[in-house]
């Protein structure tokens, strides 16, 4: 069921999990998925030893895909107009990722409402590990 416009006030926020102890294996198979092999995020020694970080950690597509998911499970398949990110924290193995999704503004553009959301996801601990943006068509 897609989202409306009548259901949405400014300062409305949806909330959802995005993962629950996020695993190892799910940064290897996105690597595999994506293509994107950098050690930091599948080779624990050269993560540790070489660059000094204290394990392999997640990709930040990783995280904004997860995000984009949660995004398009609220507004709707094929309703998602712009969408933006900026990575603020590492995310672990082991973290849990939760987002939101705040409405900012309801507007009309060339006869088509749109919401306007700023976006945050953010660790078990508080820690914002992205801030974004996103717009999205919805129904009257």
């Amino acid at each position: 069921m897609a989202l409306k416009a009548s259901d949405l006030k400014v300062g409305g926020t949806h909330t959802a999990t995005l993962v629950k102890d996020l695993k190892r294996t799910q940064l290897v198979q996105y690597a595999g998925a994506s293509g994107d092999y950098n050690p930091l995020h599948t080779d624990d020694l050269f993560t540790r030893e070489v660059a000094g970080y204290p394990s392999v950690f997640a990709h930040g597509m990783l995280t904004m895909g997860m995000t984009g998911a949660m995004l398009t499970d609220y507004v709707g398949d094929g309703r998602l107009t712009k969408f933006g990110v900026r990575f603020t924290a590492q995310v672990w193995p082991g973290d849990d990722l939760s987002a939101s999704a705040t409405v900012e503004a309801l507007r009309d553009e060339d006869g088509v409402k749109l919401v306007d959301l700023a976006v945050s996801t953010r660790n078990q601990d508080g820690v914002e590990v992205l801030s974004g943006y996103a717009t999205a068509r919805v129904d009257p």
